[in-house]
Order: structure tokens, then C-alpha cells, then sequence
């Protein structure tokens, strides 16, 4: 299972979707490995800029972020993305969904 998250700093999801200008991405196969650092263009002052990080990751499976707005969700759905609500230092959040994954899939 391929996991982004967006983040400013790499250590903390914090960020909406829309303003996220860094991606961070990662596989989960028993263990979580860091795959990339991927940058969006973001312009400061637009809004409603989601998809352009939904397009960044369209070969992940889960894309998580603080927050999201309702275009952002259907363009997800579209693109095959699960996305989920989340903040705090990325490991956490990681393992706070592959427990919650793992949890539903057994």
C-alpha cells in the first residue's frame, strides 16, 4: 500500500490538501518505508488547488492531510485515492492508520 501525507517540514502533517506543496510518500508491506519527497507548485494566494496534489500522487492509495474540501473528495474518489483527516508528527499518523487498516482487514 503506497501513503502520501502532506507536510511543510517532513516530520508533521500539517497542512490542508490544498496548500500542499510537499508530499511525502511512503510504502507499507509489513513495514513502513520512505519512498520520496515530492513537490507540488502551490500558488499562495489561490484556492481550491487540491487536485493539483491529487495528481501528484495518483499511484498512492491513501493521501492524508489536516483537511480537505468537498472537490477535493470527489476528485479523490475519481482517482482511486482514499483520503483521510490527520495531523500531528507523521510517524504517528502513519501508524495510527495502518493500525486502524490492519485492524478492519483481520
Amino acid at each position: 500500500m503506497r501513503l502520501a501525507v502532506v507536510s511543510s517540514d517532513g516530520e508533521n502533517v500539517d497542512l490542508h490538501l490544498g496548500k500542499g506543496k510537499s508530499v511525502y510518500v511512503y510504502d507499507y508491506d509489513d513495514e513502513l518505508s520512505f519512498v520520496e519527497k515530492r513537490e507540488v507548485e502551490i500558488a499562495e494566494d489561490a484556492k481550491h488547488q487540491g487536485g493539483k496534489v491529487i495528481k501528484a500522487c495518483g499511484d498512492c492509495d491513501v493521501l492524508i492531510a489536516v483537511q480537505y474540501g468537498f472537490k477535493s473528495k470527489i476528485k479523490a474518489e475519481d482517482a482511486g485515492i482514499r483520503l483521510v483527516m490527520d495531523e500531528g508528527p507523521i510517524d504517528e499518523v502513519l501508524q495510527r492508520y495502518i493500525n486502524h487498516y490492519n485492524f478492519m482487514n483481520n
